[in-house]
């Protein structure tokens, strides 16, 4: 009864989880993947249906299981986010003109973000010219 409670619980967080990627999606503020990568955690240990699920979706499926099999990500997708955070806080700070203190904010946050994703290891390149 406990194992069948405590499965039901981790899927309840890993849906949980996965609404918080998808307003992510939406609000700036939000950061999608590491939302979807703890939800992939989740059904990891709970739902082998949801964790295919996640690992096969079009959009995100390919860099969650680059981040389940090696725990990196690529350069691409590093400046991807970088592009999505730097429009979305831009467009953010010119929403909420004439106030300075929530754009310096805002600017401070996407500074951070910025950061921690630099910080995420890469993936190593394939040299194809020696197999």
């Amino acid at each position: 009864m406990r194992k069948i409670l405590t499965n039901h619980l981790l899927v309840f967080f890993g849906w949980i989880f996965i609404a918080i990627a998808i307003i992510g999606v939406i609000l700036p503020i939000l950061p999608t993947t590491p939302f979807l990568i703890v939800a992939l955690a989740f059904f990891s240990k709970s739902s082998p249906r949801f964790h295919q699920m996640l690992l096969n979706n079009v959009w995100f499926g390919p860099v969650l299981r680059q981040w389940e099999e090696t725990k990196t990500l690529s350069r691409q997708t590093k400046y991807k986010a970088f592009i999505l955070i730097i429009i979305t806080f831009l467009i953010s700070a010119l929403v909420i003109d004439n106030k300075i203190e929530l754009q310096l904010s805002l600017a401070a946050l996407a500074i951070v973000l910025i950061f921690f994703i630099w910080r995420i290891k890469e993936k190593p390149l394939v040299n194809k010219g020696n197999k």
